[in-house]
């Protein structure tokens, strides 16, 4: 793990990933619609990695053999979440935070600890 500050990491990731976009000339496909659906199948493909895994085996699941397939899958969901956020202006991190503080007020600790239901 680096000791660089999490926003210079999120940079040199952002970075990277458009110096590899740039050096296939993929910018073309990249719009917000092909990224957004991207998201899609590639959360699909994450998915399929815990289709018919029991709710109580998942955790050891994740951390068995399908691990590697399972980061590889996660991967591709975050790279292009990242790809859309970059390409749309939005600051991942600052997109988090404002999400979080509506969740926060949608879902008190107190109404919502332990609950699965809660409207």
């Amino acid at each position: 793990m680096s000791n660089s500050p999490p926003d210079d990491r999120l940079e040199q990731i952002l970075q990277e990933l458009r110096a590899f976009v740039a050096e296939r000339a993929w910018a073309p496909f990249h719009d917000p619609k092909n990224l957004a659906m991207a998201i899609g199948s590639e959360a699909g493909e994450l998915l399929s990695e815990l289709r018919w895994i029991r709710s109580e085996d998942a955790d050891a699941h994740c951390r068995g053999p399908a691990r590697p397939h399972i980061a590889d899958e996660l991967g591709d969901v975050l790279i292009t979440t990242l790809m859309l956020c970059d390409r749309i202006g939005l600051d991942p991190i600052e997109t988090i935070r404002q999400k979080m503080a509506k969740n926060a007020a949608k879902y008190p600790a107190d109404r919502a600890r332990g609950r699965a239901d809660v409207p």
